[in-house]
């Protein structure tokens, strides 16, 4: 997979590396790994971050001859967790399942606990869901055109829920609103079952999410998917169109999950991970599971996760400082 951005310099990294306790990096290389390793999830079990950590673990555990054990460590948007790992020692023993949430946080929040640019290196992005634009059952307009027409029609009076205020599906909305030119109303949710479940129940009429988060109700028809936000369509839809082919191009949403460890972490032992995650990434265990989740499988070397990381900040950030969103 080849992206625009070259690998960041990360001289901050470089020089906290010289500032570690002499523990950080005291088992060499060859020995890694000699104890259990940890994936921290920075949000609470049973999502779609905390299912895909939990197969990644299994999988590595496998390879790398070591138990690999997930520990949830919530609140503040994932700040809590990513700053647990970004302070944790760089010795490859504590590793953080990233996601959407951690590009989105650099300009979402005003005071940042920890700097996703030079506290953690990527190791590699292990796969990725679309984004979708799904409607309750009745909701009149069937197709993206007619959702469209009826918020030019009612400006303010469609609503879209979310599962919190800076969330990837609150800005997926506000994202559509600035390219579709319309004006929508968002109703924020602690979580995205809430909000699903409001719009399954006709109290909200559409949610901006990706289809991993509503894998059983696609699969009942339980939904109305209006489009998909990605290049091409998804297998689990293949009648539902593109944002892109119905006229936005510029729509293109995913969640996607990866691995990163604390800044400093020696050059040797990130090899061996990326390595590691890498063949992880071709099991059967690792397909079916993300197939299940109606995701796909990304394989990155570490400079490609770490370009494809940076342009997500970028990305995101422009969404951010465009619709006004902030979280003290």
């Amino acid at each position: 997979m080849n992206f625009s951005l070259a690998r960041l310099a990360r001289p901050a990294a470089i020089a906290a590396l010289a500032t570690l306790p002499a523990f950080a990096s005291s088992a060499p290389a060859s020995d890694y790994p000699n104890r259990p390793i940890q994936i921290v999830v920075p949000y609470v079990a049973g999502g779609s971050v905390d299912a895909v950590a939990r197969t990644l673990a299994q999988a590595l555990s496998e390879r790398l001859g070591q138990s690999v054990v997930v520990e949830n460590r919530s609140g503040a948007g994932s700040n809590i967790g990513s700053n647990y790992v970004a302070q944790s020692a760089a010795d490859g023993y504590t590793l953080l399942l990233i996601s959407p949430g951690n590009a989105i946080n650099v300009s979402l929040y005003e005071s940042m606990p920890y700097d996703m640019r030079t506290d953690l290196a990527p190791v590699a992005i292990v796969g990725n869901a679309p984004g979708i634009l799904l409607v309750n059952p009745a909701f009149p307009a069937n197709t993206l055109s007619q959702f469209v027409d009826m918020a030019k029609a009612t400006p303010g009076k469609l609503n879209f829920g979310s599962g919190g205020s800076g969330s990837s599906e609150h800005l997926a909305g506000e994202m559509f609103k600035s390219v579709a030119g319309i004006d929508l109303v968002h109703i924020p949710y602690k979580g995205g079952a809430a909000a699903m479940s409001d719009v399954l129940a006709g109290r909200v009429e559409a949610a901006f999410t990706n289809q991993a988060n509503v894998i059983g109700q696609i699969k009942a028809g339980t939904i109305k998917v209006l489009a998909v936000a990605a290049d091409k369509r998804s297998e689990l839809l293949p009648d539902v169109p593109t944002f892109a082919e119905q006229g936005y191009p510029a729509q293109k949403v995913s969640v996607w999950w990866g691995i990163a460890a604390p800044a400093g972490t020696p050059e040797p032992i990130l090899d061996q991970l990326s390595a590691a995650i890498l063949a992880a990434g071709e099991s059967e265990s690792m397909r079916t599971r993300l197939e299940q989740m109606g995701a796909q499988p990304m394989r990155t070397t570490r400079q490609e996760a770490t370009a494809f990381v940076e342009e997500e900040i970028v990305r995101w950030g422009e969404t951010v400082r465009s619709s006004g969103a902030k979280v003290n």
